[in-house]
């Protein structure tokens, strides 16, 4: 008995297999944004309780924009200070979700 033989594809057969998973590649999101919560789909206590429960929770906020929240200073590297962030939620325009670290643009004093 000889081994079954597999065909060999050609070459419009190979290019059309990459133009399908190119395609597929383009349409699907990607996990990290299939995973990421959608503050534009939340209410305003939705999302300032999945800061609170969570500490620090990165929420798309825009179609091409995500933003890192975070519940108090101790989400935030040491450097870093805290300041209330304000978004829009599903039910109102200007949410306080929580708040973002920032580098500050000068140093305290006591840092000397």
């Amino acid at each position: 008995m000889s081994p079954i033989q597999m065909p060999t594809p050609d070459a419009r057969t190979s290019a059309r297999a990459g133009a399908v998973v190119l395609a597929l590649a383009l349409l699907v999101p990607s996990v990290a944004e299939a995973a990421r919560p959608d503050l534009r789909r939340m209410t305003c206590a939705q999302a300032q309780a999945m800061v609170a429960q969570r500490g620090a929770v990165v929420m798309t906020t825009g179609q091409y924009t995500y933003q890192r929240f975070v519940a108090g200073p101790r989400w935030c590297d040491h450097w870093e200070v805290v300041r209330p962030e304000v978004a829009r939620t599903r039910d109102t325009q200007s949410c306080v979700v929580g708040y973002i670290c920032e580098v500050p643009l000068f140093r305290p004093f006591e840092w000397d």
